[in-house]
């Protein structure tokens, strides 16, 4: 996400927490059943129905979906594709990358996270821009912490990319901060040094998603106003979780299963 100016970071209570992780196993558990379903074959679109039909079976509702117009819940965003891909009649064919971005609300309180997922076989170098990006996803998520700062998780995501190999890091997309709406303050960096920004305290929810890229991180909008693609065509991975900060450090509210690190 872009988010400018300045803005206060809303604190939550322990039972808003508690719904925030309804929220996010809704999130959680639609992301898995739509990473089993991606196939060569299937269509950007048929994910985004499937995502439908799931939060029609929760009874939650999509932070997505007219989100500054935005016509669907999911965002799916193919190879060169990074973040914001509008789903429709695009078919996967084998050896695609795709990301999945995906948000939920449950009594007025939000989920979001994403994942990156191979279409049949992909090459190696594809695989290993994924699994680089999650990495970097769990680093930042394991300092989302009290006592810590902001940029300490900014700074986990670079160094632990900056250590697998000479991939791209966008940077003008950021996570957010999360709770009563979608994108809140603080924005969240995938870069910089440590030690630096508001200090983490218990009660706050960040969305973590660090955006990596096999060429150049340069990016750029498509005409439909919403696709962000690399510049040069280089494929992009993108992984995000939800966590709150807890005493007793974080707590990832969109994993399929508790997660406490």
């Amino acid at each position: 996400m872009r988010l400018g100016g300045r803005g206060s970071i809303e604190i939550k209570n322990p039972e808003q927490l508690q719904i925030m992780r309804r929220a996010g196993a809704v999130v959680g558990q639609t992301l898995l059943e739509l990473a089993e379903s991606v196939r060569p074959g299937v269509s950007t679109g048929d994910l985004d129905e499937l995502a439908r039909a799931s939060l029609a079976r929760h009874r939650a509702t999509s932070s997505f979906l007219g989100y500054h117009g935005f016509p669907a819940v999911i965002c799916a965003s193919v190879n060169d594709e990074v973040v914001h891909g509008i789903p429709g009649e695009r078919v996967l064919t084998d050896g695609d990358l795709i990301s999945i971005d995906f948000g939920a609300i449950v009594d007025g309180w939000h989920g979001d996270a994403a994942v990156t997922v191979a279409v049949g076989a992909i090459g190696s170098r594809e695989r290993e821009l994924s699994e680089v990006t999650e990495s970097a996803m769990w680093a930042g998520l394991a300092l989302a912490a009290p006592g810590r700062r902001l940029s300490d998780i900014s700074h986990a995501i670079e160094a632990s990319i900056r250590a697998a190999g000479p991939y791209g890091i966008v940077e003008e997309y950021t996570g957010h901060g999360i709770g009563s709406a979608m994108h809140m303050h603080p924005p969240i960096p995938n870069h910089g040094r440590a030690g630096r920004g508001p200090e983490l305290s218990p009660g706050m929810a960040l969305a973590i998603e660090p955006m990596a890229v096999l060429g150049a991180p340069v990016v750029r909008v498509l005409a439909d106003g919403w696709t962000v693609c690399t510049l040069d065509g280089a494929t992009a991975a993108h992984w995000e979780h939800t966590v709150a900060v807890t005493p007793t450090g974080p707590w990832v509210l969109t994993a399929v299963d508790e997660v406490r690190l």
